[in-house]
């Protein structure tokens, strides 16, 4: 074997090293994020006894029980919880990816004297957690009268997902070509046209990346919901699923139903936006 050859082997299998090495760190974390999402849905369709008894075994014939589903249709009003999360989720997203666009394409196409002042402002909104506001914000809402509504969660998870949508999407809008842009104002095209048809089909991995980032916190928030919106008819589905929560006694069939029925609308979501989501994350990566 020449020299040559030995080196191009060397680097190969230096290569594959790598590859595996990549590869095996990246299934062990897949495993431990998924162990705990596994093991709430496989308890979910078993009896209190068999979940104590043997919580890592998948449910039998024995163990097999839908009584904590029976449970969160019959007791809990599941229905209205989960309209509530969708209709906070689905509105607080489409808020924050519409604001969030038209504020990056402004930062990123137009040049004024508090651009970078503005940039650096945002990225405070994303190293610092709203929580650390929660109390002004609640005696904002409770002079607003928005306690115990919907708008109150709305406006704070909107508030909440700007910071890092306008950070993403600036940063992906400063791709574009200028002559795109340029060609479609000398076709007579205004600045909305442009950025809604020009711009916004370009970034549609950048925004199912934002999508899927900002709706997973506000789903399973429990933390605004319990301060701003404890009262029944405004609840959600993580809050929702604390009335089998007891002081001294826990319906745990029944909060791992409500949970495993949570997990459905992200999932639903991953699987619609998945390729766009690993396209915008690639994308980033290279940037």
């Amino acid at each position: 074997m020449t020299t040559s050859q030995s080196i191009s082997a060397s680097m190969l299998s230096s290569k594959t090293a790598r590859a595996v090495a990549a590869h095996a760190i990246l299934i062990t974390y897949t495993i431990i994020a998924l162990f705990p999402v596994v093991v709430i849905v496989i308890n979910s369709f078993k009896s209190r006894n068999a979940i104590f008894r043997s919580p890592l075994s998948l449910p039998d014939s024995e163990s097999f029980s839908l009584v904590g589903y029976e449970t969160v249709i019959k007791q809990g009003d599941f229905v209205l919880y989960f309209q509530n999360s969708l209709t906070v989720t689905i509105v607080s997203l489409t808020m924050v990816l519409l604001f969030g666009a038209m504020a990056a394409f402004a930062l990123a196409e137009y040049r004024f004297r508090l651009n970078l002042l503005t940039g650096l402002y945002l990225a405070l909104g994303i190293m610092i957690p709203i929580r650390l506001g929660t109390v002004a914000i609640l005696q904002m809402m409770v002079a607003s009268g928005l306690v115990n509504t919907l708008t109150a969660l709305i406006l704070v998870y909107t508030a909440q997902g700007l910071p890092l949508a306008i950070f993403i999407l600036s940063e992906f809008m400063q791709g574009i070509s200028d002559d795109l842009k340029n060609a479609g104002r000398i076709d007579g095209l205004s600045e909305y046209r442009i950025f809604v048809r020009l711009v916004l089909p370009l970034i549609r991995p950048a925004m199912a990346t934002v999508a899927v980032f900002t709706m997973i916190p506000i789903w399973n928030d429990l933390w605004f919901p319990l301060i701003l919106a404890p009262a029944e008819e405004v609840k959600t589905v993580t809050l929702g699923a604390q009335v089998f929560i007891g002081q001294f006694v826990t319906n745990w069939n029944a909060v791992l139903a409500s949970l495993s029925l949570a997990i459905v609308p992200v999932l639903i979501l991953y699987l619609i936006f998945s390729k766009q989501l690993i396209k915008g994350i690639t994308s980033g990566a290279v940037k």
